[in-house]
């Protein structure tokens, strides 16, 4: 047998893992590394997060990959480039990480990298015949592979799309396999660059889990600060709270259709951006818009939006729906206050009640993902049992 497959056999047969998961959002802020112990897989999957880190990316690494992320048409060859360079780059900061945690590469079973998305294309924006669900994530697993000695997976998404799924969002069967909760109505929501939420009702209600996008989160607010600010985001949402929304430019945000989609659904910088933004202020009048009372306007657009997304999934009023917060957005105080003020009468909290570290809650899912495809059964999508991820062996 090949040195490689029977190194594989052994890892896959291993009760117990070591896996690093790897997560860089469409936010280009660093490079989440989520150190896990998995034991088992599928209902039996036992979880521990042993370390985490966010590597923050340099100005100059920002942005090169800002120069490729969701723009209409780029340089091939920096395409082709950064896609190697961004495999290289993750592996070194895979070392270092692991040095910094007192760990060798050989303790370390394999290597779960979600990639960096540059492009997410479903049917739903592309609206092309004849092209299906498309996604792209760039970070050469083989590079990663080489360049660490450890067994990596990558590239996810690819084997969603090719099932007929939209390639987001990946986590949703790790939020079932892990949260759902035998009483409690639960709703994971992560506010990235773009919004995204599992609703988990009981177990014993029958009803099915939703897992779909909701619209922009972080992406328009911080392309705002960049471009008015020279800020990369705005912190803690100050600026946009000493602002004042505007009520007019806010319905015209909100006339979209992908609003109107079923669910599930996917969307991306690709559509929600500035200059989806400066087309609206213009149809509205809007252009001398102060930067606060923009802000305030597109984080309202955000809020609502999500809470819209929420409130047609859980429609049970006699039932408490607990809320669970991840991902960057949930640092933005403001963006949270209208969040809570526009919900109520739920209970709204961090992740970490339930889970662990909520900022790790993506690259742990693509962790688990790995287990899944090295030693589970695979998950459904349309009908069909997938396992995700791409193999690449360090030799």
């Amino acid at each position: 047998m090949n040195p490689s497959i029977q190194h594989l056999t052994q890892t896959a047969s291993k009760e117990t893992k070591i896996i690093l998961g790897l997560m860089s959002g469409t936010s280009t802020d660093g490079l989440d590394l989520a150190l896990c112990e998995i034991s088992g897989s599928g209902p039996n999957t036992n979880l521990e997060l042993l370390a985490f880190k966010t590597e923050p990316y340099s100005d100059n690494f920002k942005k090169q990959l800002q120069r490729i992320i969701s723009v209409e048409s780029c340089n091939l060859q920096e395409i082709c480039l950064m896609n190697t360079r961004i495999g290289d780059y993750f592996g070194e900061v895979i070392l270092k990480t692991l040095k910094e945690w007192g760990r060798k590469p050989d303790e370390i079973d394999c290597i779960a990298s979600h990639g960096q998305t540059v492009y997410h294309a479903p049917v739903s924006i592309h609206q092309i015949n004849g092209f299906p669900n498309a996604t792209l994530q760039l970070g050469d697993g083989d590079h990663i592979a080489r360049k660490t000695g450890i067994l990596t997976l990558s590239d996810f998404r690819q084997k969603h799309t090719a099932a007929g799924g939209e390639g987001a969002p990946l986590v949703a069967p790790i939020d079932r396999l892990l949260f759902t909760d035998d009483e409690e109505y639960r709703l994971l929501l992560n506010i990235g660059g773009i919004a995204n939420f599992t609703y988990l009702p009981p177990s014993k209600s029958g009803l099915s889990a939703v897992t779909t996008d909701t619209g922009p989160g972080n992406t328009l607010l911080d392309a705002t600060a960049r471009e008015l600010l020279d800020k990369p985001f705005d912190a803690n949402g100050k600026v946009a709270a000493s602002g004042k929304m505007n009520e007019e430019l806010l319905t015209k945000l909100k006339d979209h259709k992908f609003f109107t989609l079923d669910f599930p659904k996917t969307t991306g910088p690709e559509l929600f951006n500035r200059h989806y933004v400066r087309q609206l202020q213009k149809k509205t009048g809007t252009e001398q818009l102060s930067t606060e009372d923009l802000l305030a306007t597109l984080t309202l657009f955000s809020a609502h939006t999500i809470v819209d997304a929420i409130r047609k999934v859980h429609q049970d009023s006699s039932s408490s729906l607990h809320i669970y917060l991840s991902g960057g957005g949930m640092h933005n105080s403001f963006l949270i206050s209208c969040l809570k003020n526009l919900l109520e009468n739920f209970v709204v909290q961090s992740f970490e009640k339930i889970g662990f570290n909520p900022d790790a809650k993506e690259a742990v899912c693509f962790a688990v993902l790995a287990n899944e495809t090295l030693s589970g059964d695979g998950f459904l999508v349309g009908g069909q049992k997938v396992n995700f991820g791409k193999i690449s062996f360090p030799d």
